[in-house]
């Protein structure tokens, strides 16, 4: 399947958008493919104002996070996989969503279709296994 990163991006724009919010991207800056000005880059991250009045021609497809902005006074042309934002949230309030690294997804979606093809066999343990490596949620006030 594809990834769904891309489309919860894009949805939680439209959403902060709808909300009167500043969406802004938090984005692994050493990520394969993000061309991201490196001088604003702190600790192999940078946070990137994605609001429609702070950038332009923005582009959020499947393959390419596109457009350009200005960073110190100076345009600049910003270009990432969806692969490399770590989070989008609203700049206010931090409503949001933090997403997985990739690695973390594909070892998860390789070691359940490894413990599918296993069918029967130690059922049970694998079962339990799976259910302590699982994420879980918590109320935060």
């Amino acid at each position: 399947m594809l990834s769904n990163r891309p489309y919860l991006i894009r949805a939680l724009f439209e959403w902060i958008l709808d909300n009167g919010m500043t969406p802004h991207l938090l984005v692994d800056a050493m990520h394969p493919g993000a061309d991201v000005p490196r001088k604003f880059v702190e600790e192999g991250r940078i946070v990137l104002n994605i609001a429609p009045t702070a950038v332009k021609d923005l582009l959020i497809s499947n393959e390419m996070i596109t457009f350009s902005a200005r960073f110190g006074g100076v345009p600049s042309a910003v270009a990432l996989p969806p692969s490399a934002v770590l989070g989008i949230y609203a700049r206010e309030n931090g409503h949001g969503m933090i997403f997985p690294q990739e690695d973390e997804l594909e070892s998860r979606a390789s070691g359940d279709q490894e413990g599918a093809s296993v069918g029967g066999q130690g059922g049970r343990d694998t079962k339990d296994e799976k259910k302590s490596k699982r994420p879980a949620l918590r109320v935060v006030k």
